[in-house]
Protein backbone atom coordinates (compact mmCIF):
# COMPACT_ATOMS: atom_id res chain seq x y z
CA UNK A 1 0.00 0.00 0.00
CA UNK A 2 0.83 3.42 -0.94
CA UNK A 3 2.21 5.99 1.67
CA UNK A 4 -0.22 9.08 2.39
CA UNK A 5 -0.04 11.56 -0.03
CA UNK A 6 2.20 14.79 0.69
CA UNK A 7 1.39 18.18 0.60
CA UNK A 8 3.18 17.92 -2.65
CA UNK A 9 1.59 14.78 -3.92
CA UNK A 10 -1.93 15.69 -4.10
CA UNK A 11 -1.38 17.99 -7.13
CA UNK A 12 -1.05 14.77 -8.80
CA UNK A 13 -3.28 14.39 -11.44
CA UNK A 14 -3.04 10.82 -11.55
CA UNK A 15 -1.77 8.64 -8.40
CA UNK A 16 0.92 5.50 -9.39
CA UNK A 17 -2.00 3.47 -8.08
CA UNK A 18 -4.34 4.31 -10.74
CA UNK A 19 -1.77 4.05 -13.30
CA UNK A 20 -0.70 0.69 -12.65
CA UNK A 21 -4.30 -0.45 -12.29
CA UNK A 22 -4.19 1.05 -16.01
CA UNK A 23 -1.53 -0.74 -17.50
CA UNK A 24 -2.53 -4.15 -16.19
CA UNK A 25 -6.13 -3.41 -18.42
CA UNK A 26 -4.03 -1.42 -21.66
CA UNK A 27 -0.46 -3.07 -21.90
CA UNK A 28 0.05 -5.72 -19.69
CA UNK A 29 2.94 -3.81 -18.33
CA UNK A 30 3.64 -5.00 -14.61
CA UNK A 31 5.00 -2.60 -11.68
CA UNK A 32 5.10 -2.48 -8.11
CA UNK A 33 5.06 0.77 -6.28
CA UNK A 34 7.25 0.05 -2.93
CA UNK A 35 5.80 2.37 0.07
CA UNK A 36 8.54 4.53 -0.12
CA UNK A 37 8.29 5.73 -3.80
CA UNK A 38 6.54 9.12 -4.50
CA UNK A 39 3.98 8.93 -6.74
CA UNK A 40 4.56 10.68 -10.29
CA UNK A 41 3.32 14.08 -11.46
CA UNK A 42 2.23 13.15 -15.34
CA UNK A 43 3.68 15.11 -18.15
CA UNK A 44 6.57 16.21 -15.61
CA UNK A 45 8.11 13.24 -13.62
CA UNK A 46 9.33 10.66 -15.76
CA UNK A 47 9.67 7.55 -13.24
CA UNK A 48 8.49 3.93 -12.31
CA UNK A 49 5.97 3.04 -15.17
CA UNK A 50 6.79 5.54 -17.65
CA UNK A 51 10.66 5.48 -17.51
CA UNK A 52 10.36 1.41 -18.61
CA UNK A 53 9.12 2.24 -21.21
CA UNK A 54 11.38 4.85 -22.73
CA UNK A 55 13.22 3.99 -26.18
CA UNK A 56 17.02 4.62 -25.81
CA UNK A 57 17.22 7.58 -28.77
CA UNK A 58 19.35 5.93 -31.75
CA UNK A 59 22.91 7.57 -32.60
CA UNK A 60 21.29 9.07 -35.60
CA UNK A 61 18.45 10.39 -34.54
CA UNK A 62 17.90 13.66 -36.19
CA UNK A 63 19.14 16.80 -33.77
CA UNK A 64 16.53 19.44 -35.10
CA UNK A 65 16.11 22.56 -33.32
CA UNK A 66 12.53 24.04 -32.74
CA UNK A 67 13.26 27.96 -32.13
CA UNK A 68 11.05 29.95 -30.26
CA UNK A 69 10.33 33.18 -32.27
CA UNK A 70 6.70 34.17 -31.30
CA UNK A 71 7.76 37.96 -29.80
CA UNK A 72 10.22 38.54 -33.04
CA UNK A 73 7.62 37.65 -35.54
CA UNK A 74 5.53 40.31 -34.13
CA UNK A 75 2.67 37.88 -32.77
CA UNK A 76 1.96 38.39 -29.06
CA UNK A 77 -1.70 36.49 -27.65
CA UNK A 78 -2.34 35.17 -24.46
CA UNK A 79 -5.38 32.79 -24.43
CA UNK A 80 -7.74 33.20 -21.52
CA UNK A 81 -7.70 36.29 -19.52
CA UNK A 82 -9.13 36.56 -15.54
CA UNK A 83 -9.75 33.44 -13.27
CA UNK A 84 -11.22 30.30 -14.03
CA UNK A 85 -14.34 29.59 -12.75
CA UNK A 86 -14.67 25.65 -12.78
CA UNK A 87 -16.94 25.39 -16.59
CA UNK A 88 -16.47 23.67 -18.63
CA UNK A 89 -16.17 25.90 -22.14
CA UNK A 90 -13.55 27.83 -20.22
CA UNK A 91 -10.81 24.71 -20.27
CA UNK A 92 -11.47 22.97 -24.10
CA UNK A 93 -10.34 26.13 -26.26
CA UNK A 94 -8.85 26.92 -28.63
CA UNK A 95 -7.17 26.64 -31.84
CA UNK A 96 -5.35 28.68 -34.65
CA UNK A 97 -5.76 28.25 -38.62
CA UNK A 98 -2.97 29.04 -41.24
CA UNK A 99 -4.41 29.97 -44.85
CA UNK A 100 -3.70 32.79 -47.66
CA UNK A 101 -6.53 35.11 -47.30
CA UNK A 102 -4.85 37.96 -49.21
CA UNK A 103 -3.90 35.32 -52.43
CA UNK A 104 0.05 36.68 -52.19
CA UNK A 105 1.93 33.20 -51.74
CA UNK A 106 2.46 33.41 -47.85
CA UNK A 107 0.14 31.62 -45.02
CA UNK A 108 -1.47 34.04 -42.74
CA UNK A 109 -2.67 32.69 -39.34
CA UNK A 110 -5.98 33.32 -37.20
CA UNK A 111 -5.89 32.66 -33.68
CA UNK A 112 -9.08 31.34 -31.68
CA UNK A 113 -9.83 32.94 -28.28
CA UNK A 114 -11.43 33.32 -25.44
CA UNK A 115 -12.40 36.50 -23.49
CA UNK A 116 -12.49 35.07 -19.71
CA UNK A 117 -14.61 33.22 -17.22
CA UNK A 118 -18.22 32.98 -18.54
CA UNK A 119 -19.18 34.69 -15.37
CA UNK A 120 -18.41 38.24 -17.68
CA UNK A 121 -20.98 40.60 -17.41
CA UNK A 122 -21.76 41.91 -21.74
CA UNK A 123 -20.05 45.01 -21.14
CA UNK A 124 -16.85 43.01 -19.57
CA UNK A 125 -17.35 40.71 -22.25
CA UNK A 126 -16.51 43.95 -24.59
CA UNK A 127 -13.92 45.01 -22.67
CA UNK A 128 -12.09 41.69 -22.60
CA UNK A 129 -7.94 41.81 -23.93
CA UNK A 130 -8.51 38.64 -25.38
CA UNK A 131 -10.40 38.76 -29.12
CA UNK A 132 -9.62 36.50 -31.83
CA UNK A 133 -6.53 37.60 -34.03
CA UNK A 134 -5.75 37.87 -37.65
CA UNK A 135 -2.06 37.66 -38.53
CA UNK A 136 -0.98 39.17 -42.13
CA UNK A 137 2.16 37.46 -43.14
CA UNK A 138 5.11 40.37 -44.34
CA UNK A 139 7.09 37.42 -46.07
CA UNK A 140 9.95 38.37 -44.17
CA UNK A 141 9.82 36.11 -41.54
CA UNK A 142 7.34 38.64 -39.17
CA UNK A 143 3.59 39.60 -39.06
CA UNK A 144 1.20 42.35 -38.87
CA UNK A 145 -1.59 42.02 -36.61
CA UNK A 146 -4.36 42.91 -38.84
CA UNK A 147 -7.60 41.98 -36.84
CA UNK A 148 -9.64 45.36 -36.53
CA UNK A 149 -9.39 46.38 -39.80
CA UNK A 150 -9.69 43.09 -41.41
CA UNK A 151 -12.86 43.26 -39.15
CA UNK A 152 -12.66 39.78 -37.44
CA UNK A 153 -11.70 40.78 -33.93
CA UNK A 154 -14.52 38.35 -32.44
CA UNK A 155 -14.88 38.29 -28.63
CA UNK A 156 -15.62 35.78 -27.13
CA UNK A 157 -15.94 31.70 -25.83
CA UNK A 158 -13.90 30.95 -29.41
CA UNK A 159 -13.08 26.94 -29.95
CA UNK A 160 -12.07 26.18 -33.59
CA UNK A 161 -11.65 27.96 -36.97
CA UNK A 162 -10.64 26.90 -40.56
CA UNK A 163 -10.65 28.72 -43.87
CA UNK A 164 -12.69 27.55 -46.69
CA UNK A 165 -13.87 29.28 -49.64
CA UNK A 166 -17.54 28.88 -49.44
CA UNK A 167 -19.24 31.58 -51.62
CA UNK A 168 -16.65 30.30 -54.19
CA UNK A 169 -15.38 33.43 -55.83
CA UNK A 170 -11.09 32.49 -55.59
CA UNK A 171 -10.55 33.60 -52.38
CA UNK A 172 -10.84 32.27 -48.55
CA UNK A 173 -13.68 32.80 -46.13
CA UNK A 174 -13.29 31.97 -42.33
CA UNK A 175 -15.50 29.82 -40.11
CA UNK A 176 -15.11 30.19 -36.47
CA UNK A 177 -16.83 28.05 -33.40
CA UNK A 178 -17.51 28.46 -29.82
CA UNK A 179 -19.28 28.26 -27.32
CA UNK A 180 -22.73 30.32 -28.59
CA UNK A 181 -23.10 30.93 -32.02
CA UNK A 182 -21.03 30.39 -34.66
CA UNK A 183 -19.28 32.93 -37.13
CA UNK A 184 -18.76 33.06 -40.71
CA UNK A 185 -17.22 35.76 -42.58
CA UNK A 186 -16.33 36.56 -46.24
CA UNK A 187 -13.49 37.58 -47.72
CA UNK A 188 -14.20 41.00 -49.99
CA UNK A 189 -11.19 40.41 -51.33
CA UNK A 190 -9.68 43.21 -50.30
CA UNK A 191 -8.00 43.07 -46.88
CA UNK A 192 -11.30 43.28 -44.60
CA UNK A 193 -14.12 40.64 -44.10
CA UNK A 194 -17.86 40.58 -43.53
CA UNK A 195 -19.88 39.02 -41.03
CA UNK A 196 -22.40 36.77 -43.49
CA UNK A 197 -23.39 33.89 -41.30
CA UNK A 198 -27.32 34.67 -40.92
CA UNK A 199 -27.48 35.74 -44.85
CA UNK A 200 -25.71 32.29 -45.79
CA UNK A 201 -28.13 29.89 -43.84
CA UNK A 202 -25.17 29.08 -41.16
CA UNK A 203 -26.29 31.25 -38.03
CA UNK A 204 -29.03 30.62 -35.33
CA UNK A 205 -27.70 27.33 -33.74
CA UNK A 206 -26.45 28.26 -30.17
CA UNK A 207 -24.68 25.38 -28.62
CA UNK A 208 -21.23 24.08 -27.87
CA UNK A 209 -19.17 23.75 -30.67
CA UNK A 210 -15.68 22.77 -31.66
CA UNK A 211 -13.54 21.51 -34.67
CA UNK A 212 -14.69 22.57 -38.17
CA UNK A 213 -13.65 20.57 -41.53
CA UNK A 214 -14.28 22.04 -45.28
CA UNK A 215 -14.83 19.48 -47.95
CA UNK A 216 -16.69 18.89 -50.75
CA UNK A 217 -18.97 15.42 -49.74
CA UNK A 218 -20.70 15.55 -52.70
CA UNK A 219 -18.46 16.62 -55.41
CA UNK A 220 -20.76 19.54 -56.91
CA UNK A 221 -17.48 21.62 -56.92
CA UNK A 222 -19.30 23.96 -53.19
CA UNK A 223 -16.90 23.53 -50.39
CA UNK A 224 -19.63 22.25 -47.67
CA UNK A 225 -18.89 22.41 -44.23
CA UNK A 226 -18.93 19.85 -41.19
CA UNK A 227 -19.06 21.31 -37.59
CA UNK A 228 -18.51 19.37 -34.47
CA UNK A 229 -21.12 19.53 -31.58
CA UNK A 230 -19.88 18.54 -28.09
CA UNK A 231 -22.33 18.71 -25.20
CA UNK A 232 -25.44 20.82 -23.95
CA UNK A 233 -23.71 21.96 -21.44
CA UNK A 234 -25.84 23.94 -18.23
CA UNK A 235 -23.35 24.88 -15.16
CA UNK A 236 -24.67 22.50 -12.61
CA UNK A 237 -26.18 24.09 -9.15
CA UNK A 238 -24.04 24.04 -6.20
CA UNK A 239 -20.73 22.54 -5.67
CA UNK A 240 -20.73 19.18 -7.14
CA UNK A 241 -18.14 16.89 -7.51
CA UNK A 242 -16.98 13.94 -9.57
CA UNK A 243 -14.20 11.30 -9.61
CA UNK A 244 -11.95 11.03 -12.56
CA UNK A 245 -10.02 8.15 -11.80
CA UNK A 246 -8.53 9.15 -8.24
CA UNK A 247 -8.92 12.28 -8.45
CA UNK A 248 -11.92 14.82 -6.97
CA UNK A 249 -13.16 17.55 -10.05
CA UNK A 250 -16.19 19.53 -9.87
CA UNK A 251 -19.10 18.37 -12.14
CA UNK A 252 -18.71 21.25 -14.38
CA UNK A 253 -15.82 20.22 -16.16
CA UNK A 254 -16.20 16.71 -16.23
CA UNK A 255 -17.59 16.38 -19.72
CA UNK A 256 -19.36 13.11 -18.72
CA UNK A 257 -22.07 15.16 -16.48
CA UNK A 258 -23.55 16.27 -20.26
CA UNK A 259 -25.69 14.56 -22.71
CA UNK A 260 -23.72 15.05 -26.05
CA UNK A 261 -24.56 17.99 -28.59
CA UNK A 262 -25.43 17.00 -32.19
CA UNK A 263 -23.16 17.52 -35.04
CA UNK A 264 -24.02 19.71 -38.22
CA UNK A 265 -23.67 19.60 -41.89
CA UNK A 266 -23.94 22.65 -44.11
CA UNK A 267 -24.88 21.32 -47.51
CA UNK A 268 -23.47 24.60 -49.76
CA UNK A 269 -25.25 25.54 -53.24
CA UNK A 270 -23.61 27.95 -54.23
CA UNK A 271 -23.06 30.14 -51.57
CA UNK A 272 -26.55 29.17 -49.16
CA UNK A 273 -26.33 26.94 -46.64
CA UNK A 274 -28.65 23.96 -45.69
CA UNK A 275 -28.54 22.09 -42.63
CA UNK A 276 -28.75 18.58 -43.75
CA UNK A 277 -26.62 16.28 -41.34
CA UNK A 278 -29.88 14.13 -40.30
CA UNK A 279 -30.46 12.63 -43.70
CA UNK A 280 -27.60 12.18 -44.79
CA UNK A 281 -26.67 10.09 -41.43
CA UNK A 282 -23.97 11.86 -39.72
CA UNK A 283 -25.68 13.92 -37.03
CA UNK A 284 -23.69 11.94 -34.60
CA UNK A 285 -26.23 12.53 -31.67
CA UNK A 286 -24.47 10.03 -29.79
CA UNK A 287 -20.90 11.49 -29.65
CA UNK A 288 -19.02 14.61 -27.64
CA UNK A 289 -17.08 15.86 -30.33
CA UNK A 290 -14.02 17.63 -30.95
CA UNK A 291 -12.54 16.98 -33.96
CA UNK A 292 -13.39 15.87 -37.67
CA UNK A 293 -12.14 15.59 -40.78
CA UNK A 294 -12.69 14.71 -44.33
CA UNK A 295 -10.68 12.23 -45.88
CA UNK A 296 -11.02 9.80 -48.79
CA UNK A 297 -9.68 6.37 -46.31
CA UNK A 298 -10.46 4.11 -49.07
CA UNK A 299 -9.73 6.12 -52.39
CA UNK A 300 -13.06 6.02 -53.93
CA UNK A 301 -12.63 9.49 -54.79
CA UNK A 302 -15.47 10.32 -52.12
CA UNK A 303 -14.62 12.04 -49.11
CA UNK A 304 -15.34 10.00 -45.73
CA UNK A 305 -15.95 11.45 -42.21
CA UNK A 306 -14.15 10.54 -38.95
CA UNK A 307 -14.66 12.31 -36.03
CA UNK A 308 -13.26 12.44 -32.79
CA UNK A 309 -15.36 11.83 -29.57
CA UNK A 310 -14.67 12.32 -26.04
CA UNK A 311 -16.04 9.65 -23.55
CA UNK A 312 -18.22 8.36 -26.27
CA UNK A 313 -16.95 6.21 -29.25
CA UNK A 314 -15.47 8.00 -31.99
CA UNK A 315 -16.97 7.42 -35.63
CA UNK A 316 -15.99 6.54 -39.35
CA UNK A 317 -18.54 7.97 -41.89
CA UNK A 318 -18.27 5.99 -45.28
CA UNK A 319 -19.02 8.52 -48.07
CA UNK A 320 -21.51 5.99 -50.41
CA UNK A 321 -21.12 8.68 -53.51
CA UNK A 322 -25.12 9.67 -53.07
CA UNK A 323 -25.57 12.22 -50.88
CA UNK A 324 -25.63 9.88 -47.22
CA UNK A 325 -23.08 7.94 -45.25
CA UNK A 326 -22.68 4.65 -43.73
CA UNK A 327 -21.39 4.40 -40.11
CA UNK A 328 -18.72 1.71 -40.53
CA UNK A 329 -16.84 2.58 -36.89
CA UNK A 330 -17.47 -0.87 -35.12
CA UNK A 331 -16.66 -2.80 -38.38
CA UNK A 332 -13.38 -0.87 -39.77
CA UNK A 333 -12.58 -0.98 -35.68
CA UNK A 334 -11.92 2.50 -35.20
CA UNK A 335 -14.85 3.06 -32.57
CA UNK A 336 -12.68 3.47 -29.54
CA UNK A 337 -14.41 4.91 -26.29
CA UNK A 338 -11.73 6.78 -25.27
CA UNK A 339 -11.53 10.60 -24.17
CA UNK A 340 -10.40 11.63 -28.17
CA UNK A 341 -8.98 15.00 -28.78
CA UNK A 342 -7.43 15.71 -31.92
CA UNK A 343 -6.74 13.88 -35.30
CA UNK A 344 -3.66 13.44 -37.31
CA UNK A 345 -4.02 11.81 -40.96
CA UNK A 346 -1.15 10.52 -43.06
CA UNK A 347 1.02 7.92 -44.41
CA UNK A 348 3.43 7.01 -41.60
CA UNK A 349 4.46 3.46 -43.00
CA UNK A 350 4.84 4.47 -46.49
CA UNK A 351 2.40 1.70 -47.79
CA UNK A 352 0.25 4.50 -49.81
CA UNK A 353 -2.42 5.00 -48.10
CA UNK A 354 -3.46 7.07 -45.07
CA UNK A 355 -3.63 6.30 -41.56
CA UNK A 356 -5.15 8.00 -38.29
CA UNK A 357 -3.82 8.94 -35.13
CA UNK A 358 -5.71 10.16 -31.88
CA UNK A 359 -4.42 12.09 -29.00
CA UNK A 360 -6.06 10.98 -25.92
CA UNK A 361 -7.03 11.73 -22.39
CA UNK A 362 -4.75 10.48 -19.38
CA UNK A 363 -4.14 6.64 -18.50
CA UNK A 364 -5.77 5.95 -22.00
CA UNK A 365 -2.99 5.94 -24.22
CA UNK A 366 -2.84 7.52 -27.71
CA UNK A 367 -3.80 5.26 -30.79
CA UNK A 368 -2.60 4.97 -34.52
CA UNK A 369 -4.68 2.79 -36.89
CA UNK A 370 -3.07 1.87 -39.41
CA UNK A 371 -4.91 1.41 -42.73
CA UNK A 372 -5.28 -2.31 -43.78
CA UNK A 373 -5.40 -1.33 -47.48
CA UNK A 374 -2.42 -1.97 -48.60
CA UNK A 375 -2.08 -5.21 -47.02
CA UNK A 376 -5.16 -6.45 -48.48
CA UNK A 377 -4.55 -5.34 -52.17
CA UNK A 378 -0.96 -7.42 -51.53
CA UNK A 379 -2.99 -10.38 -50.51
CA UNK A 380 -5.47 -10.23 -53.34
CA UNK A 381 -8.19 -9.36 -50.53
CA UNK A 382 -11.32 -6.73 -51.27
CA UNK A 383 -9.85 -3.95 -49.74
CA UNK A 384 -12.09 -3.22 -46.70
CA UNK A 385 -12.10 -0.25 -44.45
CA UNK A 386 -10.29 -1.96 -41.73
CA UNK A 387 -7.71 -0.69 -39.30
CA UNK A 388 -5.12 -1.86 -36.51
CA UNK A 389 -4.22 0.19 -33.71
CA UNK A 390 -0.31 -0.20 -33.43
CA UNK A 391 0.61 2.46 -31.43
CA UNK A 392 2.34 0.39 -28.43
CA UNK A 393 4.61 -1.35 -31.22
CA UNK A 394 5.49 1.80 -32.82
CA UNK A 395 6.37 3.93 -29.53
CA UNK A 396 3.26 5.77 -29.50
CA UNK A 397 1.08 4.21 -26.73
CA UNK A 398 2.16 3.68 -23.34
CA UNK A 399 4.40 6.54 -23.48
CA UNK A 400 1.09 9.02 -23.53
CA UNK A 401 -0.01 7.02 -20.27
CA UNK A 402 0.85 10.53 -18.43
CA UNK A 403 -0.55 13.08 -20.81
CA UNK A 404 -3.93 14.61 -21.88
CA UNK A 405 -3.31 14.95 -25.78
CA UNK A 406 -4.52 18.02 -28.20
CA UNK A 407 -3.14 19.20 -31.32
CA UNK A 408 -1.65 16.92 -33.18
CA UNK A 409 -0.24 16.31 -36.72
CA UNK A 410 2.19 14.42 -38.88
CA UNK A 411 4.82 15.88 -40.36
CA UNK A 412 8.57 15.48 -41.91
CA UNK A 413 10.25 18.15 -40.05
CA UNK A 414 13.76 16.39 -40.64
CA UNK A 415 13.05 16.12 -44.19
CA UNK A 416 13.76 12.50 -44.25
CA UNK A 417 10.79 11.33 -46.35
CA UNK A 418 9.04 10.02 -43.49
CA UNK A 419 6.07 12.12 -41.41
CA UNK A 420 7.16 12.20 -38.22
CA UNK A 421 4.85 13.73 -35.36
CA UNK A 422 4.01 16.22 -32.95
CA UNK A 423 1.81 16.21 -29.98
CA UNK A 424 0.57 18.84 -27.59
CA UNK A 425 -0.48 18.38 -24.65
CA UNK A 426 -1.53 19.90 -21.41
CA UNK A 427 -3.90 19.11 -18.28
CA UNK A 428 -7.65 19.16 -17.61
CA UNK A 429 -6.89 18.64 -14.14
CA UNK A 430 -7.31 21.73 -11.49
CA UNK A 431 -3.58 22.31 -9.12
CA UNK A 432 -5.84 21.56 -5.81
CA UNK A 433 -3.68 24.40 -4.09
CA UNK A 434 -4.94 26.86 -6.87
CA UNK A 435 -8.45 25.57 -8.42
CA UNK A 436 -8.17 28.35 -11.24
CA UNK A 437 -5.45 27.16 -12.90
CA UNK A 438 -4.90 24.26 -15.05
CA UNK A 439 -1.84 21.87 -14.29
CA UNK A 440 0.80 22.02 -17.23
CA UNK A 441 2.31 19.29 -18.96
CA UNK A 442 4.82 18.97 -21.73
CA UNK A 443 4.47 18.13 -25.72
CA UNK A 444 6.30 15.77 -27.42
CA UNK A 445 7.94 15.35 -30.89
CA UNK A 446 8.45 11.70 -32.28
CA UNK A 447 10.91 11.04 -35.22
CA UNK A 448 9.58 8.25 -37.45
CA UNK A 449 12.82 5.98 -37.90
CA UNK A 450 10.77 3.83 -40.25
CA UNK A 451 7.98 1.25 -40.27
CA UNK A 452 9.89 -1.50 -38.80
CA UNK A 453 11.25 0.74 -35.62
CA UNK A 454 8.61 3.06 -35.07
CA UNK A 455 8.88 6.41 -33.32
CA UNK A 456 11.42 8.25 -30.99
CA UNK A 457 10.89 10.46 -28.48
CA UNK A 458 13.05 12.91 -29.67
CA UNK A 459 11.82 15.84 -27.50
CA UNK A 460 15.13 16.68 -25.32
CA UNK A 461 17.19 17.51 -28.03
CA UNK A 462 14.54 19.56 -29.73
CA UNK A 463 14.82 22.80 -28.31
CA UNK A 464 13.57 24.39 -24.67
CA UNK A 465 10.03 24.41 -25.57
CA UNK A 466 9.79 21.00 -24.84
CA UNK A 467 10.91 20.89 -21.71
CA UNK A 468 8.52 23.99 -20.63
CA UNK A 469 5.24 22.42 -19.43
CA UNK A 470 2.04 24.04 -20.70
CA UNK A 471 -1.77 24.03 -20.70
CA UNK A 472 -1.40 23.09 -24.72
CA UNK A 473 -4.58 23.15 -26.79
CA UNK A 474 -4.55 23.57 -30.67
CA UNK A 475 -1.69 23.58 -32.92
CA UNK A 476 -1.56 24.39 -36.43
CA UNK A 477 1.16 23.67 -39.21
CA UNK A 478 2.95 25.47 -41.79
CA UNK A 479 6.07 26.59 -43.69
CA UNK A 480 5.29 30.12 -42.58
CA UNK A 481 8.89 31.68 -43.86
CA UNK A 482 8.66 29.52 -47.32
CA UNK A 483 12.37 28.14 -45.96
CA UNK A 484 11.72 24.49 -46.80
CA UNK A 485 10.35 22.81 -43.64
CA UNK A 486 7.18 23.17 -41.62
CA UNK A 487 6.98 25.15 -38.28
CA UNK A 488 4.02 24.67 -35.95
CA UNK A 489 1.92 27.73 -34.04
CA UNK A 490 0.48 26.06 -30.76
CA UNK A 491 -2.17 27.93 -28.20
CA UNK A 492 -1.99 27.43 -24.89
CA UNK A 493 -4.72 27.63 -22.21
CA UNK A 494 -4.54 30.54 -20.26
CA UNK A 495 -0.88 31.03 -21.33
CA UNK A 496 0.84 33.06 -24.64
CA UNK A 497 0.59 31.64 -27.72
CA UNK A 498 3.79 30.07 -29.09
CA UNK A 499 5.28 30.32 -32.66
CA UNK A 500 8.56 27.63 -33.25
CA UNK A 501 10.43 27.92 -36.05
CA UNK A 502 11.82 24.63 -37.49
CA UNK A 503 15.78 25.02 -37.92
CA UNK A 504 16.02 22.14 -39.71
CA UNK A 505 19.17 23.45 -42.52
CA UNK A 506 19.74 22.40 -45.97
CA UNK A 507 20.67 19.16 -45.26
CA UNK A 508 17.75 17.16 -47.12
CA UNK A 509 16.00 18.44 -49.65
CA UNK A 510 12.48 19.12 -49.78
CA UNK A 511 9.17 19.74 -51.95
CA UNK A 512 6.33 21.82 -51.40
CA UNK A 513 2.85 21.73 -53.64
CA UNK A 514 0.53 24.67 -54.20
CA UNK A 515 -2.42 23.67 -55.77
CA UNK A 516 -4.71 26.13 -57.52
CA UNK A 517 -7.94 23.54 -58.18
CA UNK A 518 -11.29 24.98 -60.11
CA UNK A 519 -12.86 28.19 -59.37
CA UNK A 520 -14.99 27.12 -56.45
CA UNK A 521 -12.30 25.17 -54.69
CA UNK A 522 -9.40 27.06 -55.72
CA UNK A 523 -7.32 25.60 -52.60
CA UNK A 524 -8.12 22.36 -53.73
CA UNK A 525 -9.38 20.98 -50.64
CA UNK A 526 -9.54 17.22 -50.89
CA UNK A 527 -7.34 16.51 -53.68
CA UNK A 528 -4.92 13.51 -53.49
CA UNK A 529 -1.17 14.16 -54.09
CA UNK A 530 1.31 11.06 -55.00
CA UNK A 531 4.93 11.95 -54.90
CA UNK A 532 7.65 8.88 -56.41
CA UNK A 533 11.23 10.16 -55.65
CA UNK A 534 14.50 7.79 -55.49
CA UNK A 535 11.73 4.38 -55.17
CA UNK A 536 10.03 6.14 -51.82
CA UNK A 537 6.37 7.25 -52.61
CA UNK A 538 4.93 9.62 -50.32
CA UNK A 539 0.97 10.51 -50.30
CA UNK A 540 -0.64 13.47 -49.33
CA UNK A 541 -4.55 14.74 -49.36
CA UNK A 542 -5.56 18.67 -48.57
CA UNK A 543 -6.99 19.66 -45.40
CA UNK A 544 -7.01 16.25 -43.89
CA UNK A 545 -5.14 16.54 -40.99
CA UNK A 546 -7.95 17.65 -38.07
CA UNK A 547 -5.44 18.57 -35.55
CA UNK A 548 -7.51 20.19 -32.73
CA UNK A 549 -9.85 22.92 -33.65
CA UNK A 550 -7.01 24.22 -35.82
CA UNK A 551 -6.21 23.80 -39.58
CA UNK A 552 -2.73 22.87 -41.67
CA UNK A 553 -1.55 24.99 -44.82
CA UNK A 554 -2.99 24.27 -47.62
CA UNK A 555 0.43 24.19 -49.19
CA UNK A 556 1.68 20.34 -48.91
CA UNK A 557 5.25 19.12 -48.10
CA UNK A 558 7.04 16.70 -49.10
CA UNK A 559 10.93 16.08 -47.30
CA UNK A 560 12.81 13.93 -50.01
CA UNK A 561 16.15 13.51 -48.29
CA UNK A 562 19.01 12.68 -50.18
CA UNK A 563 16.79 12.91 -53.72
CA UNK A 564 17.39 16.37 -55.14
CA UNK A 565 14.66 15.37 -58.10
CA UNK A 566 11.27 14.41 -58.31
CA UNK A 567 10.47 11.39 -60.58
CA UNK A 568 6.70 11.72 -60.74
CA UNK A 569 3.84 13.63 -58.96
CA UNK A 570 0.48 12.89 -59.51
CA UNK A 571 -2.55 15.08 -58.52
CA UNK A 572 -5.90 13.80 -58.28
CA UNK A 573 -8.10 16.41 -57.93
CA UNK A 574 -11.52 16.59 -56.00
CA UNK A 575 -13.22 17.43 -59.75
CA UNK A 576 -11.63 13.66 -60.88
CA UNK A 577 -9.22 14.60 -63.35
CA UNK A 578 -5.54 13.25 -62.86
CA UNK A 579 -2.59 15.15 -63.65
CA UNK A 580 0.98 13.92 -63.81
CA UNK A 581 4.23 15.81 -63.39
CA UNK A 582 7.62 14.11 -64.34
CA UNK A 583 11.46 15.13 -63.67
CA UNK A 584 11.09 17.98 -61.17
CA UNK A 585 13.73 19.54 -59.23
CA UNK A 586 13.50 19.69 -55.42
CA UNK A 587 13.84 23.06 -52.97
CA UNK A 588 10.86 25.03 -54.58
CA UNK A 589 7.53 25.18 -53.75
CA UNK A 590 5.91 24.50 -56.87
CA UNK A 591 2.58 25.68 -58.01
CA UNK A 592 -0.26 23.49 -59.68
CA UNK A 593 -2.84 24.30 -61.44
CA UNK A 594 -5.48 22.24 -62.45
CA UNK A 595 -5.68 21.21 -66.19
CA UNK A 596 -2.20 23.50 -66.47
CA UNK A 597 1.29 21.01 -67.57
CA UNK A 598 1.77 17.24 -67.07
CA UNK A 599 1.78 14.43 -68.84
Amino acid sequence: MAKPLSKRNRKVTLTALVAVGMAFVIGGVFWSLSPEEETYLPGEVIMGLTAGLARELPPDAPRVVFAEVTQGAGIAVRHFPGVRTSQLPEDMGSGAAWGDYDDDGWPDLYVVNMVGPLTLTADQVAASPASNRLYHNNGDGTFTDVSEEAGVDLRGWGMGAAWGDGDGDGDLDLFVSGYGENVYYRNDGNGTFTDQTRATGLGGLHGYWAGVAWGDYDRDGDLDLYVAGYVKYKRPEGQQESRQYDVASPVSINPSSFPPERNLLYRNDGGVFSETALPAGVANFEGRSLSATWVDLDEDGWLDLYIANDVSDNVLYHNMGDGTFEDLSHRALVADYRGAMGIAAGDWDGDADLDLFLTHWIAQENALYNNQRSESLKAGRRALLRFMDVADRVGLGQVALDYIGWGTSFFDYDNDGRLDLLVVNGSTFQEPEDPARLIPMKSRLFWNRGAEEGFFDVSAVSGDYFETPQVGRGAAWADYDRDGDEDVFIVNHGGMAVLLRNENGPAHAWLEVSLVGQARNRAALGARLRLVAGGNVQVRQVGAQGSYCSQNSFIQHFGLGLEERVDTLEVYWPSGARQVLVDIPARQILKVTEGEGGV
